[in-house]
């Protein structure tokens, strides 16, 4: 994760910080979630990155968290979402993986 300053601002930190949190939260120790990613690029790696991307956006929302999309967040969604021509209604099944992450990591950030 690169230092607060080499962003435009808090929010874009944060909601950088909760994308890549949000992959932490699939290894087999925590929500244990394969979407089937064997390399960069494909479909699994593809279907991982729509659920952090959203589980994200679901964290920030919960905190009160608005960053400024970037253009490139269109491209770069567009990218993912062209690798899984196969299965149009993924993103239903991405949404409740991101719903299911995100909670956990605001469960995690509550005080016990």
């Amino acid at each position: 994760m690169p230092e607060p300053a080499a962003f435009l601002d808090h929010e874009s930190y944060y909601a950088t910080l909760t994308h890549e949190l949000l992959h932490w939260t699939k290894h087999e120790t925590r929500l244990k979630r394969d979407l089937g990613a064997k390399m960069f690029g494909d479909e699994g790696y593809a279907r991982e990155e729509i659920v952090a991307e959203l589980g994200s956006a679901f964290v920030c929302a919960a905190l009160g968290i608005c960053p400024e999309p970037l253009e490139e967040h269109d491209s770069y969604l567009s990218f993912w979402v062209e690798r899984m021509r196969d299965d149009p209604k993924y993103i239903f099944k991405a949404v409740t993986h991101a719903q299911h992450a995100a909670d956990f990591l605001l469960a995690k950030a509550q005080p016990t």
